[in-house]
């Protein structure tokens, strides 16, 4: 039922508009009541931004493995969303029309204020179970310079990896070339962070 509460607002959303849809029409549609909408997602913005608190937990739990160091985890997380991202290019009968879906689904949520404000309060919280996540691994308090800025660090490589597969989308580049170029422009990022900021 998440699924297809999530898959069939996206749907609506892309269709009509964020704002002309209310959520009384995702539910009508998939035959169920309001109540039952809320009881799977907090807002309306969470019915197209659902992925982002798996997401968040998966950070959590991948950030406090000791066989890992920080960076390895992100770019652990950050190549299977991409990875999960081409396979749904690729998966379906014209890979072009859901390339093409996902560049109307990044426009909604740029152009969509309270999208963009939902997406902005997820990346904060992002940042701070990423710091409470590295300050309980070196026995630090989370609100030490050290576990915030390395958080934020960490959490923006998400910020790159999206700018990343849309600039390539924009490129018309082919599943499997977008999945490489974007993979380099994030390794890129991570090697700045791996050497620390130029002088």
């Amino acid at each position: 039922m998440r699924q297809q509460l999530s898959d069939t607002a996206a749907r609506l959303f892309l269709e009509r508009g964020f704002a002309a849809v209310p959520v009384a029409a995702v539910a009508e549609a998939c035959g169920v009541s309001v109540k039952t909408v809320f009881n799977y997602f907090p807002t309306k913005e969470a019915l197209l931004l659902d992925r982002l608190e798996e997401t968040a937990r998966t950070l959590r739990t991948e950030l406090a493995r000791p066989d890992r160091t920080s960076l390895e985890a992100v770019l652990g997380l950050l190549a299977v969303e991409l990875a999960g991202q081409v396979s749904s290019f690729t998966s379906g009968a014209d890979p072009s029309a859901a390339m093409s879906d996902y560049r109307r689904f990044g426009d909604l949520i740029r152009e969509t204020p309270s999208l963009r404000a939902y997406r902005n309060d997820m990346a904060d919280r992002f940042v701070t179970m990423a710091a409470e996540a590295l300050a309980e691994r070196a026995g630090t308090d989370p609100e030490d310079p050290e576990p915030q800025i390395t958080a934020a660090a960490l959490v923006g490589l998400w910020r790159v990896q999206a700018g990343s597969i849309r600039r390539h989308l924009r490129a018309e580049l082919p599943p499997n070339r977008l999945r490489d170029a974007v993979t380099a422009d994030v390794q890129q990022a991570a090697a700045v962070l791996s050497r620390g900021l130029p002088a």
